[in-house]
């Protein structure tokens, strides 16, 4: 999720065709049935495939399920399921901060600016329909930018 800042509900309705792993590319049904690619890098590529080859097969059982990731009887995972597994995986890593879906989605724009990315490139990544809704991550790097002034500039 973090490797390409999808919505929880856009990532639990991911169908196993949207996932092109020879560009790296998710096609992505949002909000209002927008479609738009979203690339993934060379981890995350990784990642799916060990998960398409060794633990995906294991889960499918009789049914067949058209959906990327699923639950342990080879349904569907819902939103609700996917937040217990990241609220676990943050348990167990001992941070002290909640973790949810949507920070994740948070980390991986603030990433990208912070690292110099295009907001309207950042935007459609997002599926946001109004670039307003995407500048909100830019305030963050403003007060970082902020404080990044006062601390190493003589007359900050």
């Amino acid at each position: 999720m973090y490797a390409t800042g999808l919505r929880v509900s856009e990532l639990v309705r991911l169908p196993v065709q949207a996932c092109n792993m020879t560009s790296c590319h998710l096609r992505v049904l949002g909000k209002g049935n927008k479609e738009r690619l979203v690339p993934f890098g060379e981890v995350a590529r990784e990642r799916i495939d060990d998960y398409l080859d060794r633990g995906r097969p294991q889960l499918v059982k009789k049914k067949s399920c058209p959906f990327l990731f699923l639950n342990n009887r080879g349904g569907a995972m819902t939103r609700n399921r996917f937040w217990q597994i990241i609220n676990g995986i943050a348990i167990h890593a001992g941070t002290k901060h909640r973790i949810s879906p949507h920070v994740l989605r948070h980390s991986f724009a603030t990433h990208l600016l912070a690292g110099g990315a295009d907001l309207r490139a950042v935007q459609m990544m997002l599926g946001h329909a109004d670039i307003s809704t995407t500048q909100i991550y830019t305030k963050i790097e403003t007060a970082r930018l902020k404080s990044i002034h006062q601390r190493f500039h003589p007359r900050g």
